[in-house]
């Protein structure tokens, strides 16, 4: 056992003066008659008055202890492995109709707040790429950021939509942040991809993904079906497609993408851990037996 502050324990020295004192303790007291007369020795009283006397130098002793900051080496059962997940959302002029824009949106919120502890960033997309919210732990900046990237406030630029431009500039910023912990890209768009009619294209993005250990889930929130080229990039990198043209349907897509890629926790390494579990005890206990000792077990004036 260490101590975070040992400098402390020095003022121990107090409550060990403190119990000597309450064993040692004779001729105080207002004398009274009685007291000039012969008595028997009663040495188990006398032990039982002292030991409740000492009580409160015990619960000084805790206090103390607790203080200077009692530490032990131990290892952690787990520790959770990070996985860092990208949003690549489609902004282009097709999300604006009906409520696609605002259906994803919501699930995405939903499957943050299942996910506490991973790491997401969000990319925006249409014609250009824009990286709107680096890889955080910090969801708020993902719920926040959201309404501010509604299609229907992007210049007419960003109108088309490019999946595999999204995904090469996914994948760029995705080895810049993710240091550590697993990889996802989860693309959330509702058209065809004007940059992956060329299955050369689509056979490079696929090789680098898979290079750099990224899973690629797409969630198709249009009435189309999946786009055939997104799909094999999805499955060749062990990710899935799916359909989602409600509501419902979306939150069920992003629960099983979480079943997918479950919380995993490996073996922690040795840390110095707070130990303050049983001085607390032994204070409580101290503190319970002076409150028992009030009612009668304790040394009077006299």
């Amino acid at each position: 056992m260490t101590f975070t502050y040992p400098s402390i324990l020095l003022l121990l020295a107090a409550g060990v003066i403190l119990i000597t004192w309450a064993w040692q303790r004779h001729g105080f007291g207002l004398a009274m008659p009685f007291d000039h007369r012969q008595h028997r020795p009663r040495r188990f009283l006398r032990w039982t008055l002292s030991t409740f006397d000492s009580m409160p130098a015990i619960i000084l002793l805790a206090a103390i202890c607790i203080l200077a900051g009692p530490q032990i080496l131990r290892t952690p059962n787990q520790q959770r492995v990070l996985t860092n997940i990208q949003f690549a959302l489609d902004i282009s002029g097709s999300m604006n109709s009906g409520n696609r824009y605002e259906m994803a949106t919501e699930a995405i919120h939903q499957f943050v707040d299942a996910r506490e502890g991973d790491a997401f960033g969000l990319t925006l997309f249409g014609t250009h790429a824009i990286r709107w919210v680096p890889l955080t732990k910090d969801l708020d900046a993902i719920r926040n950021a959201l309404p501010f990237a509604n299609p229907r406030f992007q210049p007419s630029h960003m109108g088309s939509t490019r999946i595999g431009n999204a995904l090469e500039f996914c994948l760029s910023n995705m080895l810049t942040e993710a240091s550590e912990g697993e990889r996802m890209i989860i693309l959330v768009s509702d058209g065809i991809s004007s940059d992956l009619n060329d299955q050369g294209a689509v056979s490079t993005i696929t090789d680098d993904l898979e290079e750099a250990n990224i899973t690629m889930y797409h969630v198709h929130v249009g009435t189309s079906r999946v786009p055939a080229r997104v799909q094999e990039i999805a499955r060749e990198t062990g990710g899935e497609a799916f359909v989602a043209t409600d509501q419902k349907s979306l939150d069920r897509v992003f629960r099983h993408i979480d079943r997918l890629k479950p919380d995993e926790f490996k073996r922690g390494g040795t840390v110095p851990m707070d130990f303050f579990l049983p001085f607390a005890l032994a204070g409580l206990a101290a503190l319970a037996l002076h409150v028992i000792g009030l009612f009668g077990l304790r040394y009077t004036p006299w």
